[in-house]
């Protein structure tokens, strides 16, 4: 990935900073306008080019590349480079009306039809072989135009699409079976069929999923989920490698989702990629969206191996598709923005650059809204591009953290699957309750793979990892055992990649790391919560654990208000190697937590990027000698945090303390001497709790 960001890099000489253009949808007198208003905004980066299939292949197999030509000469000779898209993620209907077949089919067989975009079948060879036709045409059109900076490849692969339940799919599903398991003993061992007399004896009697009347086989809905991702990533590579044969010193992207879109596995097609680029758009009725935008952001990393990458899309405003579609208060679009600047993004790009005046996406805001250029939009956009002028020093360097989260998709999968105990335990709500206790700490984490290479951690945490596999298991206690700590939650290693139950007592995977037994899982009834010996509160789960040589750190509580397991272990410590290994069988409120992760991130040695108030953001990024911290100010009171250096959005010294306004952003280069992070300690604005070490 270093060498495609040092093409990218050095083609733009700066941050980049665009959006979707969407030329077709305006005549061409207004592109030149365009041209202009984009290099007043400071835009040096757009993408061309995504839903243009209909306007380049108007019939089967005749090609029309005139409007391109014209737009990406255009671009260039505005000194505005392009990442050019394959349009392949909106079929034109004069292929739906030749090939119905490779229309998508629901699982209780109702089939979708054309009139938005992703309608097709991802195993569809009508669409393979018309798809990578177009593609065809297209790099050998472009390989070597001026414009050309990055290819990005389809458009958030499997967001409409992702799991097919046609004929065609059924019958590439059992030719991935085979490839997977080789006998039907194989399968039928996997897959536990001797339950419900579902045993197969010809491979033909093998469906995808489909409606039934009661519960699915979950390892037969497991594995169909692997298989709908693992098609959408065959047909990336399809793509990718068209790309590449034609161009091969232009690297190549596609904007995948994060935790936005759960269908497709994001750690697998990271590695297809020569940079990563993610989608993120807030989800205006959370308070808190501004903590799942750093968290998709640390995800991005994660997928990045801690490279910098590419924000492919956000809003500037609203968007189209929620219930209630709010417009972004005044400020928020720039914190937005240089959030993901903060944890490592080197490019902040928006859908789209202008907005549309027709078609379903007319209401989602734009870098040019529909009111031009004599709006509030306009003017926060051209002051980002400012802004991301004055922080062009930042482009290059890295996030480095010290704890990693593992994050796994099957693991997510595995969890939300029909017949858990409790359908109270979605991946995503678990994984944000942790991950909100470290960004209130301002506690820096890569959000990683279970299998990925843990050595320059202190601390790893498992929010949740439901299934997991052997391999994984051991990497874990292998890093414990070596001196770092790790933490674990609840209901986490008792399945296997299979999700067969690890026998022999929960939590199976991580029995001996925690040094405990799980005899039988309590979870709680719907908004019901118990006491903790502490004097705090939890929810969601309870456990009867029996300790084999873990220590009780908190407990729950002694009397009735403990719940199912008054007086067991809630919280507790095993000593393992030269690390210890934590397990919190519960899911305490919001300060319990935070404070527990803290203590633990100490006990690991791990020190905040700032001591900031709560609701204040603090990551930095690390240069060729030289650090910047990013302070971000979500709150509506100042805050005051201890700095040194120069601010760089406002070109002012810095000395001692800085004063960051309510909703406001501040950017330190730090003095040069160099910072490892204060000592750690509770932030300002809440009390600290007795420590957990």
């Amino acid at each position: 990935m270093s060498r495609a960001w040092d093409r990218l890099g050095g083609r733009l000489g700066r941050i980049a900073y665009g959006g979707d253009y969407n030329p077709e949808q305006w005549p061409r007198p207004v592109w030149r306008e365009d041209a202009r208003l984009m290099r007043e905004a400071g835009v040096n980066l757009v993408t061309v080019g995504v839903f243009s299939w209909a306007v380049l292949e108007p019939r089967p197999g005749h090609y029309d590349f005139g409007l391109t030509d014209e737009v990406l000469d255009l671009m260039h000779d505005h000194g505005i480079a392009v990442d050019l898209a394959t349009p392949t993620a909106a079929p034109p209907p004069w292929f739906s009306r030749l090939h119905p077949e490779a229309l998508p089919v629901t699982a209780d067989g109702t089939r979708l039809w054309h009139g938005s975009r992703q309608a097709f079948c991802p195993s569809s060879p009508a669409y393979t072989e018309y798809a990578s036709a177009l593609v065809e045409e297209l790099a050998k059109r472009y390989a070597d135009h001026p414009a050309l900076a990055l290819w990005h490849v389809h458009n958030e692969w499997g967001n409409h699409n992702a799991h097919c339940f046609c004929d065609t799919s059924a019958a590439a599903f059992r030719r991935w079976l085979r490839q997977k398991y080789g006998t039907l003993d194989e399968l039928n061992h996997a897959w536990g069929t001797a339950f419900w007399s579902q045993r197969y004896g010809d491979w033909e009697e093998i469906m995808p999923p489909l409606a039934t009347p009661a519960f699915v086989n979950p390892t037969q809905h497991l594995d169909h989920q692997r298989f709908s991702s693992g098609e959408l990533l065959a047909l990336h590579r399809r793509e990718a490698g068209i790309l590449r044969r034609h161009s091969p010193g232009v690297p190549l992207t596609t904007n995948l989702m994060g935790t936005l879109e759960k269908k497709t596995d994001g750690f697998a097609f990271a590695p297809e990629c020569d940079l990563i680029s993610v989608d993120h758009y807030l989800t205006a009725a959370d308070p808190r969206a501004h903590i799942g935008l750093s968290l998709d952001a640390d995800l991005a990393r994660g997928m990045a191996s801690g490279e910098p990458w590419i924000l492919m899309e956000h809003s500037t405003s609203a968007v189209n598709w929620q219930p209630r579609n709010v417009a972004k208060t005044p400020g928020q679009m720039r914190r937005n923005s240089l959030a993901h600047l903060a944890r490592g993004a080197d490019g902040i790009m928006f859908f789209q650059w202008r907005q549309s005046r027709a078609g379903a996406e007319k209401w989602h805001s734009a870098m040019l809204p529909h009111g031009g250029t004599d709006t509030e939009i306009w003017r926060e956009v051209t002051s980002l591009g400012a802004a991301l002028d004055s922080l062009a020093e930042v482009r290059g360097s890295r996030v480095r953290a010290e704890v990693a989260v593992l994050f796994d998709w099957q693991a997510w999968w595995a969890l939300e699957l029909e017949a858990r105990p409790s359908q109270d335990l979605r991946y995503l709500d678990l994984v944000r309750r942790w991950y909100e206790a470290l960004w209130s700490n301002a506690l820096t984490c890569d959000l990683v793979h279970p299998g990925a290479d843990l050595s320059s951690y202190r601390l790893v945490l498992v929010p949740s990892l439901y299934a997991t596999t052997d391999a994984d298991a051991s990497s874990l206690a292998a890093f414990v055992e070596r001196g770092g700590q790790a933490a674990i939650g609840f209901f986490s290693g008792v399945a296997d990649e299979h999700d067969h139950v690890r026998l022999g007592g929960h939590p199976g995977a991580y029995r001996e790391l925690l040094g405990l037994r799980a005899e039988e899982f309590h979870p709680l009834r719907e908004d019901e919560t118990i006491a903790l010996s502490d004097g705090s509160r939890a929810g969601l789960w309870s456990e009867r654990i029996r300790a084999d040589g873990a220590e009780t750190v908190l407990s729950f509580a002694a009397d009735a208000s403990g719940g199912p397991v008054p007086g067991g272990p809630a919280v507790t410590r095993h000593p393992y190697g030269r690390g210890s290994a934590w397990y919190i069988a519960t899911a305490p409120e919001e300060g319990t937590l935070r404070d527990l992760l803290r203590g633990i991130a100490g006990n690991a040695g791990v020190s905040p990027a700032a001591n900031v108030p709560i609701g204040v953001e603090a990551v930095r990024r690390h240069g060729c000698g030289t650090t910047y911290l990013f302070l971000i100010n979500h709150t509506d009171q100042p805050a005051r945090v201890a700095a040194e250096g120069r601010e760089l959005l406002h070109g002012t010294q810095v000395t001692g303390l800085i004063d960051v306004p309510p909703g406001d952003v501040a950017v330190i280069r730090e003095d040069p001497h160099g910072h490892d992070g204060p000592p750690l300690q509770a932030p300002a604005a809440h009390a600290a709790r007795p420590s957990w070490t």
